[in-house]
């Protein structure tokens, strides 16, 4: 179950993390694969918001991805990087819901209804995904 729970980690987590990457390095590039909008698309100041959560996701959201590998290594050490990366992707997809709900509800644009039903999903799979590793990693230290 382990090594199955560390598969979905890491692809959930590497899908974000690395969106993220690509959204710092190459806007252009996520923009074309739907990983981000495109400034047209969005007000400015989300936009801006964007790029500054991209460079901060690039910094931190690697955690996860280290806490699944480590997961199906059978490393105790993944309890750890699971408690601070489920941390991380829980204010992450928290953010990602609740940020998009308060300024759809002020009718500001934050892109296309198709990404933004998107991001409504992807932000509530990673929210759940940090709230099952948090546990599992307490659980696993307490054991």
């Amino acid at each position: 179950m382990n090594v199955m729970w560390g598969i979905v980690v890491v692809l959930l987590s590497l899908l974000s993390w690395g969106g993220q990457v690509l959204s710092w390095f190459a806007p252009s590039l996520a923009v074309r694969w739907n990983l981000t909008e495109a400034e047209a698309d969005v007000e400015p100041a989300f936009w801006a918001d964007g790029r500054g959560e991209a460079l901060w996701d690039t910094v931190t959201l690697w955690t996860m991805v280290v806490a699944g590998v480590l997961l199906i290594a059978d490393a105790s050490s993944w309890a750890y990087f699971g408690l601070v990366g489920g941390g991380m992707y829980l204010y992450f997809g928290g953010r990602i819901v609740f940020t998009r709900v308060a300024m759809e509800r002020r009718g500001l644009r934050i892109g296309v209804p198709q990404n933004v039903r998107l991001g409504y999903i992807f932000g509530a799979v990673w929210a759940a995904m940090a709230l099952v590793t948090i546990v599992a990693a307490i659980v696993s230290i307490e054991g």
